[in-house]
């Protein structure tokens, strides 16, 4: 696990100087070494997180003819397959590393093939030094970042924006048109960031850099199609596909530990890990409590539990670091717990399994389902459901019509198309919302409806409407929001974060799973639930979906929060972007406890937040230390 970061610019003579503060700037992605390579207009740099072959993976990593080097991000978890294979074909390898695979399987298969051979997650950077072309790829599902800038003859790339910064010729602007679709979605939404002209790599994808010219194509997507198979067959595929990537993602030369809260998608990968390590947090609050749950659980299971409380002043303190290693604001408050989470688990190990993507997979999320508190509303949508498709879409616009009644939007949702009603799994301002408060520079921008038809046109043609927005949060909320924030928080504390349920041969069988077996009338993901309790008590197989409870309700009804809050949203700044008027009297009825608007208000915090760290203090690192308890 490393970062990397590299550019191409003929007009920056000095450049070693240069990729030296950029690889600085991504430290904590790799602290334990670092490389370069600077040949003619390019430089390329990389920070290491020593994982396998801890003596001798240093990067980049060359080919036999030294014509050819690599940087790469990531673990590929079939390389050693993929190394005798290369080795019989006539290929000589210097090191134990997965890297020196991928660089020998481009020479030997080309990029497509290549991607099409290995599993795993990676961002990678091939630099060929006799003609200058640059290839590079993102993995399956976005577990690994990749970004770009290129614009008047200056080409960056790298895992983290905050490198960009410290590149002479990069402009350092912001996307003005980022901001509303933001308020809505709580993540940057579009394919161009916070930093005007810095794109990602999207998911599934791979790019070519020749003469100038950059190119980006797809390799790979979710392609769902049911299969016919049983449902006890069904539960059977899912339990073994699941042990066979735990196992794969277990590969490590060092400590490997899971972090584990009440949810049956940690649990599972716990049950099935059984690490020498566990790790569960807390906060100083009655509200919410996961952690002594989940202490519950590895002490059922023979696992040493370490669990952590943080307290309101300390989770506040963090905010200004964890938008900094963000890089974009990100307003989930699961960012909050899932950075201390990380740094408590750093202390003993460097690798850890999460359970982050089995709810895209697997049809976790409630508002897939049948959601209505009544069973007679239920039963009706479920034999409305069974309607042919055109006689279910004419109904639901007529639904849409009438004046409301108990019962009405959720008849509606369950018969009309997903991209007429469903935006993805996180909503804060709708669209109208969000245009009311902004500045007019700001009110350009995106439609929601725009940005989720990228995804949506994609499955035009599905017929089950479940599939389509398990699609758009695959390659919307899961890439830029969940996946973004675990990449993010456990490198901010120099950890590796891996996710066995993103692996493509768990997907492959998750495409296959009918909708029937993934929701009954009781439970989301049911087939998955049915499958952990191989491996977990029934009772924790059962357990509802809590996502990760952060309590940003308490925290801003205390004064001193409530007050920091007013400060900030009272800056001169802040007025640049919003009526200020309107989010102050947002936060003084939330706080008065006349609106339920903390989601709108953190959202509204974060950014400022953000923008505060990056365009006022110039994206200096927030000098804060903030402070997890240990409790068990």
């Amino acid at each position: 696990m490393c970062g990397i970061v590299g550019f191409v610019d003929k007009n920056i003579a000095e450049k070693k100087p240069v990729i030296e503060s950029m690889m600085d700037a991504i430290k904590h992605r790799g602290p334990n070494s670092s490389g370069e390579l600077v040949h003619g207009n390019v430089a390329l740099g990389f920070r290491r997180l020593s994982i396998i072959d801890i003596k001798s993976g240093m990067q980049p990593i060359y080919n036999e003819d030294k014509n050819k080097a690599i940087i790469f991000n990531g673990e590929i978890y079939n390389y050693q397959i993929l190394r005798e294979q290369l080795k019989k074909a006539g290929h000589k390898f210097k090191t134990n590393t997965d890297t020196e695979v991928l660089l020998h399987g481009f020479e030997e298969w080309g990029i497509v093939e290549l991607l099409k051979k290995i599993r795993g997650m990676f961002a990678f950077v091939i630099y060929d030094l006799e003609t200058g072309d640059i290839t590079g790829a993102r993995d399956f599902f976005g577990i690994k970042p990749l970004y770009y800038y290129n614009r008047q003859g200056t080409f960056i790339f790298g895992s983290e924006i905050k490198s960009f910064l410290k590149q002479p010729n990069f402009k350092k602007e912001l996307n003005k048109s980022a901001l509303k679709p933001y308020l809505t979605f709580q993540y940057s939404a579009l394919n161009e960031t916070f930093f005007k002209n810095v794109f990602r790599i999207p998911e599934g994808h791979y790019f070519t850099y020749k003469g100038g010219k950059l190119s980006i194509k797809k390799y790979w997507d979710m392609h769902f199609k049911e299969n016919q198979l049983s449902f006890e067959d069904t539960v059977k595929k899912i339990d073994d596909s699941l042990h066979d990537s735990v196992k794969a993602h277990s590969i490590s030369d060092v400590p490997v530990g899971s972090l584990l809260s009440s949810g049956v998608d940690s649990s599972y990968i716990t049950a099935i890990l059984k690490p020498e390590h566990t790790y569960s947090i807390d906060f100083d609050t009655n509200t919410y409590e996961e952690g002594s749950t989940a202490k519950d659980l590895a002490d059922r299971l023979g696992l040493k539990n370490t669990r952590g409380i943080v307290t309101k002043d300390e989770a506040i303190k963090a905010m200004p670091l964890i938008q900094y290693y963000m890089d974009e604001p990100d307003a989930n408050p699961s960012c909050v717990p899932l950075y201390f989470l990380t740094k408590l688990a750093s202390k003993d190990v460097t690798v850890i399994l999460s359970g982050e993507g089995a709810d895209e997979l697997f049809a976790g999320y409630s508002n897939y389902g049948d959601h209505s508190k009544s069973k007679v509303i239920r039963a009706f949508a479920e034999d409305l459901k069974k309607l042919p498709k055109g006689v279910r879409y004419k109904l639901a616009h007529g639904l849409e019509k009438l004046p409301n009644f108990p019962g009405r939007l959720h008849l509606y949702e369950s018969t009309a198309k997903a991209e007429e009603f469903f935006i993805g799994e996180a909503k804060v301002f709708d669209e109208d919302e969000a245009a009311d408060i902004v500045q007019p520079d700001f009110e350009k921008a995106r439609s929601v409806k725009d940005i989720v038809m990228r995804s949506y046109r994609k499955v035009a043609n599905f017929d089950d409407e479940v599939k389509k927005m398990q699609y758009l949060d695959l390659h919307q909320f899961m890439s830029n929001d969940i996946l973004l924030k675990a990449d993010r928080m456990s490198m901010a504390n120099s950890m590796e974060l891996r996710v066995p349920f993103l692996d493509k041969e768990v997907a492959e069988v998750a495409a296959g799973i009918p909708t029937k077996y993934l929701l009954n009338k009781k439970d989301s993901k049911y087939a998955l639930r049915v499958a952990s309790q191989r491996a977990l008590p029934k009772e924790w197989a059962k357990r509802k979906k809590l996502g990760f409870p952060v309590p940003i309700r308490d925290w801003i009804h205390s004064e001193e929060v409530y007050q920091q809050f007013k400060e900030l949203f009272s800056e001169d700044f802040a007025g640049e972007f919003f009526d200020q008027d309107k989010i102050i009297e947002m936060l003084d009825g939330f706080y008065n406890k006349k609106n339920d608007d903390r989601r709108k208000i953190w959202t509204i915090y974060t950014f400022l937040i953000w923008y505060k760290v990056f365009f006022i203090n110039d994206g200096k690192k927030p000098n804060v230390d903030p402070k997890v308890k240990i409790v068990s």
